[in-house]
């Protein structure tokens, strides 16, 4: 019993010890960190980089109809023809 009580303790330990602070990002050895995007007047952080760019996550319109109106006709939805067989 004492040794799956010291076996549940050691493995809490490591999760908890896993869970801790992260390092910040730095390129690998020999390699360069991205060019600097044209415009720009210095290169992107690694934050900036991780960081999703308003056309991944855009905003949301939450009242999607705000001017309800009658469809007209459409001239070109067609029924679909009969082919000769």
């Amino acid at each position: 019993m004492k040794t799956r009580t010291l076996a549940g303790l050691a493995v809490a330990a490591l999760v908890l010890a896993g869970c801790g602070g992260r390092p910040a990002l730095k390129p690998l050895k020999d390699q360069k960190l991205p060019a600097v995007p044209v415009g720009a007047a210095t290169a992107p952080t690694g934050g900036e980089l991780m960081a999703p760019s308003i056309q991944a996550r855009p905003e949301r319109n939450v009242e999607l109809l705000t001017q309800s109106r009658q469809r007209s006709d459409d001239p070109f939805d067609l029924p679909p023809e009969k082919q000769p067989q």
